[in-house]
């Protein structure tokens, strides 16, 4: 009989820690800067993404909140030393809402797992599974996107 108690207390514990692990990853991806993505704010019709944020070579991953609908890119820097902008998402798997995710030198398509390598994103790198375009200039020790640009990337959300 006694087995049999601890054996409920046991399971219980069990249990209630799961729902706890569950509970707090939930309000762990809601709070600000524990997610994957960073929220950005539009100032007289631009977004600046400060280029020490990717010095390491390691995408960001943000969103922009546009009438109610969340769009998201990331930025990352090439191996060339240039910066490269995208959504997360592209023409062939954006109904997935999967995303991309950085593998060394390469952005792999979350849904599809094609891989891009980082220095071929751009204009040049569109349609199917490349990550959509989002242009981007720097301007001193920023990033800047147009906030009509990043608008344009609404149909993949």
């Amino acid at each position: 009989m006694e087995a049999s108690k601890s054996k409920k207390v046991v399971w219980g514990v069990a249990i209630v820690g799961a729902l706890l692990i569950g509970a707090v990853s939930v309000f762990a991806l809601n709070i600000p800067g524990l997610g994957k993505y960073q929220k950005v704010k539009v100032v007289n019709g631009t977004v600046t993404i400060p280029v020490a944020k990717l010095s390491d070579g390691s995408a960001q991953f943000y969103k922009f909140e546009n009438g109610g609908k969340e769009i998201t890119f990331f930025a990352v820097k090439a191996a060339d030393g240039s910066y490269r902008t995208a959504f997360d998402a592209c023409d062939s798997c954006f109904k997935s809402r999967k995303g991309y995710e950085q593998q060394g030198d390469k952005m792999n398509c979350k849904n599809c797992n094609q891989k891009f390598a980082i220095n071929r994103l751009g204009p040049n790198a569109t349609g199917g599974c490349n990550p959509g375009y989002l242009p981007n200039q720097v301007n001193g020790a920023s990033i800047v996107l147009r906030a009509d640009d990043l608008k344009a990337g609404a149909r993949y959300f």
